[in-house]
């Protein structure tokens, strides 16, 4: 992935997203600690709604709890949490921050080892540590076939969740992340330990978290963790063998509070986007019930999705001057606009495309005049007006009153602002084309006005014109004087400005 630089992958990966991810991979580590925290022994949940089968687990044993653990949990707790809090408030004043983990973890095991906790009280402790390493051998290539379409699965979940907690902790400390390097860096860490029979690398929430909070800001730190890992499968390991399991959860549980918080800003976050906190409620709950891997996916695609439903229905406005300039606003945003009598210009902000383009002309019709209706009118009225030819009496003609909208005559020229248009599809060159031929229909010129270059190539593959520069203008001033002149031409007056005031 590295190597084809897939990187780019990461971009779908929001804000909103990554929180509510992140918030939602929290619910599911702290479910897998409560089981620790009482001293219960559960089975294991696995897979799609393990969260949801693990409480109902919890909730069918909760008679079994064990007070020596529970004890030792809150114990641990009111160590932890204000000692937590004390070390972020003071973090700038403090050289280093106390290690109140490491200082738990002595403790408790010490008072574990001596009050003989797991013989008199049957608490559940970490048992026997194995030591040492498995002999190097090369993979069995014949799993290959049978494993490979996992693997690639795990692949991308593993990139997906190490670039989500990457970008998480860049934003929050204020530095850059490079999705591609991390994808060589995932890649190689996972060649030499594949001949160890060690499991596939990436990127772990609550450990992450726990350095984090701990004050690890370098490289550094995973040397030393390294280091400290190394010791501990070679010689120290057998120390831990009364440490309570209920304090390692502790410690997980603690170190998730950062993740939690998030709640505190959904409020802003709602005021802020509607939309992005939808995102996040649905990538949290996804995350939380279903499983973090398809939680991701749901999340991705349901943002997608969110893109797609902006851009199916956007803004759109009528255009005005502002007073003594070439500049040109919403009418409905601003007020005291100049305004072309018979000119109307239009602006829609979003890519013109399969999905949005019968809003599109749905939206210019009613903002300006449906070319539609009119013809439709004066066909109406020419057939009315026939009729009453046929039956006028001695010479003279009774007069055919035709209801027509006077718009239509005033009105002589759309001017379409495709300055917030970023692409056109083949349906959006064809809705051009339609919108265009209808006004003709009826004598009204459509032109169009500050198109990008991507526009303007898709116009020209398109056959938009016969001439690349026919209707086509590089500003809105242009269109606006070329209308003025072309009416001027034809021997038509055309008035002054007037004034529009927004409501």
């Amino acid at each position: 992935m590295g190597f084809f630089q897939v990187g780019f992958v990461s971009v779908y990966l929001s804000d909103a997203l990554l929180s509510g991810f992140a918030t939602g991979a929290s619910f599911t580590i702290l479910t897998s600690q409560v089981k620790y925290l009482l001293g219960l022994s559960i089975p294991r949940s696995k897979g799609v709604g393990s969260l949801i089968t693990t409480w109902i687990h919890i909730f069918r044993n909760i008679h079994k709890t064990n007070l020596c653990d529970l004890i030792t949990s809150l114990l641990c707790l009111l160590v932890l949490v204000p000692s937590k809090e004390l070390n972020e408030r003071f973090k700038s004043k403090l050289k280093a921050p106390v290690p109140t983990e490491l200082i738990v973890v002595v403790a408790a095991t010490l008072a574990s080892h001596f009050g003989k906790l797991n013989e008199k009280y049957n608490s559940s402790i970490s048992g026997h540590i194995p030591t040492g390493f498995m002999l190097p051998k090369a993979p069995d290539w014949n799993l290959i076939p049978s494993v490979a379409v996992d693997a690639i699965a795990i692949s991308i979940i593993g990139f997906a969740i190490t670039v989500s907690l990457s970008e998480m902790f860049a934003k929050k400390h204020g530095y850059t992340v490079r999705a591609n390097q991390e994808m060589y860096a995932i890649g190689f860490c996972n060649i030499i330990p594949s001949f160890f029979h060690c499991f596939t690398t990436s990127a772990a929430l609550a450990k992450t978290l726990v350095k984090e909070s701990t004050g690890c800001q370098t490289q550094l730190s995973s040397v030393v963790t390294a280091l400290v890992l190394l010791l501990v499968l070679l010689v120290i390991a057998p120390l831990f063998y009364s440490l309570q399991k209920s304090v390692l959860g502790v410690i997980t549980l603690v170190n998730l509070r950062g993740a939690l918080r998030k709640f505190r800003d959904l409020p802003k976050m709602w005021r802020l986007s509607r939309v992005d906190t939808v995102i996040w409620f649905v990538t949290m709950l996804s995350s939380a019930l279903i499983s973090t891997e398809i939680g991701l996916l749901v999340g991705v695609c349901f943002s997608m999705f969110c893109v797609i439903l902006r851009t199916q229905k956007p803004k759109v406005s009528l255009l005005g001057m502002v007073e003594e300039s070439e500049v040109f606003e919403s009418t409905s945003a601003y007020k005291n606009l100049q305004i072309k009598p018979g000119i109307k210009i239009f602006r829609f902000v979003a890519p013109l495309y399969y999905i949005n383009k019968e809003y599109f002309k749905s939206a210019l019709y009613k903002k300006t005049l449906n070319p539609i209706l009119v013809k439709a009118a004066q066909k109406k009225a020419e057939k009315r007006k026939i009729k009453e030819e046929i039956v006028t009496f001695s010479g003279t003609q009774d007069k055919v009153s035709m209801h027509l909208s006077r718009d239509h005559v005033e009105l002589h020229t759309i001017v379409i602002d495709c300055s917030a248009i970023q692409y056109l599809d083949t349906a959006g060159i064809h809705t051009l084309k339609e919108v265009r031929r209808d006004y003709d229909a009826i004598g009204i010129q459509v032109l169009l006005a500050q198109c990008n270059p991507s526009v303007r190539d898709s116009l020209a593959r398109g056959e938009y014109c016969k001439n690349e520069e026919e209707n086509l203008f590089y500003s809105l001033h242009e269109a606006v004087a070329f209308a003025v002149e072309s009416q001027t031409q034809k021997g038509i007056c055309v008035p002054n400005d007037v004034n529009l005031a927004s409501d």
